[in-house]
C-alpha cells in the first residue's frame, strides 16, 4: 500500500489517502470510512486496525482523485524525532577516504524540517553551502525500547523517500562542527510522496537509490550499499531512546553529493532536485 497525507480545495484540512500506485491518482481514505483518523501519526498509533480498512479500501473500487487536484503533504507530519544516519553506504565513505563506520553514527532534525515532496527547499540567507543527500527513511509503525535486530522489522511501518537538505558551512566548520544546526534549517526534510508498506517491497535493502540536479544525474547508487541496514539501526538507537509510531529514521546519503566533487558544487537559486529511489517513487522539490 502506498499510504498519503492530501489537501484538496473541497476538503477541510489534510486528509489520509492511498496513492494508486506509483504516480497515480488518490483514494481518499476519510471518506471510505469517516471514523479513520486524518493524521498519519494517529493511522499508525492505531495499528493493524486502521491498516486492515485500508487494506479494504484497496480492494474496494473507489473513486480516484486526479493526482492534479490534490496537494501532497509529507507522509508523516510532526513525529516525535527524525532520526539521522551519518557515513552509512560503503561507497560515500570512500569517496571522502575515510573508515566504514564501525558503529552507526547517529545525529537529528527537527521535525519542522519537514515539508512535501513536492514542496520547495528555501536557501537560507545564513549559508552559502547547500546540498543535496538523497536518502531511504524508514517510518516508524510501533512503540519500542530495546529492541532486538531479529524484531526490528515488526516496528517497521514502512519506507519513503527522503532528501537531507545539507547546509555544508554550518554542518562542517560552524557550531562547533556540531552537524544539528546546518542539516535542521526549515524545509530542509523533503518526504514522500508515500509511505510505502513494508509488505509492498520485496527488498529494502536492494533499491536503486538516485538524485538529479537539474535533470543531470549526481548520485546513483544502491541500498544494498547500507552499512547499518534498517534492522540494525532501529536496533541502536532503541538503546538509547524509545521509538514512536511516525518517527523517521533517514538511513544514510550514497556518493556523489556536492561538497565532495571538484571543485564543490551547491545549490543555487532555481535548481529542481529530484530524490528516486526504485519502488517507492521521487520527490521534486525546487530550490528558492
Amino acid at each position: 500500500m502506498r499510504l498519503v497525507q492530501f489537501q484538496a480545495p473541497h476538503l477541510m484540512g489534510p486528509h489520509l489517502g492511498l496513492e494508486s500506485g506509483n504516480d497515480g491518482g488518490v483514494i481518499n481514505l476519510n471518506a471510505f470510512d469517516p471514523t479513520l483518523p486524518k493524521t498519519m501519526m494517529e493511522f499508525l498509533e492505531q495499528g493493524e486496525a486502521t491498516l486492515s480498512v485500508a487494506r479494504r479500501a484497496l480492494a474496494a473500487q473507489l473513486p480516484v482523485l486526479p493526482r492534479s487536484e490534490v496537494t501532497f503533504l509529507a507522509p508523516v507530519t510532526r513525529p516525535d524525532k527524525v532520526v539521522c544516519v551519518g557515513m552509512n553506504y560503503v561507497d560515500h565513505c570512500k569517496e571522502q577516504n575515510v573508515p566504514v563506520p564501525k558503529e552507526p553514527i547517529i545525529f537529528s532534525k527537527f521535525a519542522s524540517s519537514i515539508v512535501g515532496p513536492y514542496d520547495e527547499v528555501i536557501l537560507p540567507p545564513l549559508s552559502q553551502e547547500v546540498d543535496w543527500e538523497v536518502e531511504l527513511a524508514v517510518i516508524i509503525g510501533r512503540k519500542g525500547k530495546h529492541i532486538k535486530a531479529t524484531d526490528a522489522m515488526a516496528h517497521v511501518a514502512g519506507f519513503t523517500v527522503a532528501h537531507d537538505v545539507s547546509a555544508r558551512d554550518w554542518q562542517m566548520r560552524r557550531n562547533g562542527k556540531q552537524w544539528l544546526l546546518g542539516k535542521t534549517f526549515d524545509t530542509f526534510c523533503p518526504l514522500g510522496p508515500a509511505l510505502v508498506t513494508k509488505d509492498s517491497i520485496a527488498d529494502p535493502h536492494n533499491l536503486k537509490i538516485c538524485c538529479r540536479v537539474n535533470g543531470e544525474v549526481v548520485q546513483s547508487s544502491n541500498t544494498n550499499q547500507m552499512v547499518f541496514k534498517t534492522e540494525e539501526l532501529i536496533a541502536w538507537v532503541s538503546q538509547f531512546v524509545t521509538l514512536y509510531p511516525g518517527d523517521v529514521i533517514l538511513t544514510g546519503t550514497p556518493p556523489g553529493v556536492g561538497v565532495f566533487r571538484k571543485p564543490p558544487v551547491f545549490l543555487k537559486k532555481g535548481d529542481e532536485v529530484q530524490c528516486e529511489i526504485e519502488e517507492l517513487g521521487v520527490i521534486i522539490n525546487k530550490v528558492v
